[in-house]
């Protein structure tokens, strides 16, 4: 697997993989021009949106609709060490929703592979090639 970094004008770093371009930039605030979520932010969106897509397949295999359903994803902020310590993803379901399967969906939230890469991070190396 290879994907393609590539800047594009001021803050702008945007990915290349399986055919699209993954834009991001930096706020205003931080010298960007705001028009595209920063790296940071896609990162934490990528575990709540691949929760999202396990327990709307869970759905979809059941037939039960995925309509009035949503995750809440909280952050909590360390201030101490600068880091996310905690994430919590609340999934609301409408009061139709079959208790039968209460569990059963937070089960398939947690089949996510960004939480799975999480728990068991992969090993980092940054190096420079000249070309």
């Amino acid at each position: 697997m290879e994907m393609e970094i590539y800047f594009d004008g001021n803050k702008k770093v945007n990915a290349k993989f399986n055919g699209q371009d993954i834009k991001t930039d930096q706020p205003l605030q931080g010298g960007g021009d705001g028009t595209a979520p920063a790296p940071f932010d896609l990162f934490l969106a990528s575990i709540g949106t691949c929760a999202g897509i396990y327990v709307k397949g869970f759905c979809d295999q059941r037939g039960i609709s995925s309509d009035g359903i949503k995750i809440i994803q909280r952050m909590n902020y360390n201030y101490g060490t600068r880091l996310i310590d905690k994430i919590d993803l609340e999934i609301q379901v409408p009061q139709d929703f079959p208790e039968k399967y209460k569990e059963a969906v937070i089960n398939s939230a947690n089949l996510c592979a960004v939480k799975k890469h999480l728990q068991s991070p992969p090993a980092f190396d940054v190096y420079t090639k000249t070309v």
